[in-house]
């Protein structure tokens, strides 16, 4: 038989402590393992001081980067408009030299001044489609364009109404933008 005093097996045999399963959680104590939370305030603290000390210096590194590249900008533009007609005056040297030339003769026959003039305007011509000045010359009987021609009168003419009958006066386009029109007289509508 069993001994009165000796405990069942499912009995508790000494003080009992809390059985915890997979679901339940410890409380924690507070006495135990809590850190002081003035001290962890103040580390916080130190800790977004340093990150925003490192921001500020980030931004003010980053403001003078963008105030150097506009200033760099800035000069690069002011230097662009200063020596734009550079390269375009320079094209226009050996037109200056050539009339220079052809005024140095004293006694030229009119032939050498008419052959020296149109060699001087081949120049000049060339200089001026190297830099995409283009000439705006419409043929006779071309539709009036108010885009490109400025019409200085109006004629009556044996061709369609409102085209170009003569050129006046050549004009010029530089890239795709008028510079001059062309003044033109047109055909009158009939």
């Amino acid at each position: 038989m069993s001994d009165p005093h000796t405990p069942h097996p499912s009995e508790p045999t000494g003080p009992t402590e809390p059985v915890m399963d997979a679901t339940s959680s410890p409380v924690p104590d507070p006495q135990a393992h809590s850190p002081d939370p003035l001290a962890d305030a103040q580390a916080e603290l130190a800790n977004l001081k340093a990150a925003n000390a490192d921001l500020a210096d980030q931004f003010l590194r980053a403001k003078a980067e963008v105030e150097n590249a506009r200033r760099r900008a800035d000069e690069e533009v002011s230097k662009a408009r200063k020596f734009a007609v550079e390269a375009f005056a320079e094209s226009l040297l050996p037109v200056a030299d050539s009339l220079s030339a052809g005024l140095a003769i004293a006694d030229a026959a009119a032939e050498q001044l008419r052959e020296g003039s149109e060699a001087t305007l081949r120049q000049l011509t060339s200089a001026l489609e190297r830099h995409k000045v283009i000439e705006i010359n419409p043929p006779a009987g071309t539709k009036f364009d108010p885009h490109h021609h400025q019409a200085i009168s109006v004629v009556p003419a044996e061709q369609e109404p409102n085209t170009v009958v003569t050129v006046l006066q050549k004009g010029y386009l530089i890239s795709d933008r008028v510079l001059r029109p062309a003044l033109v007289t047109v055909t009158a509508p009939k």
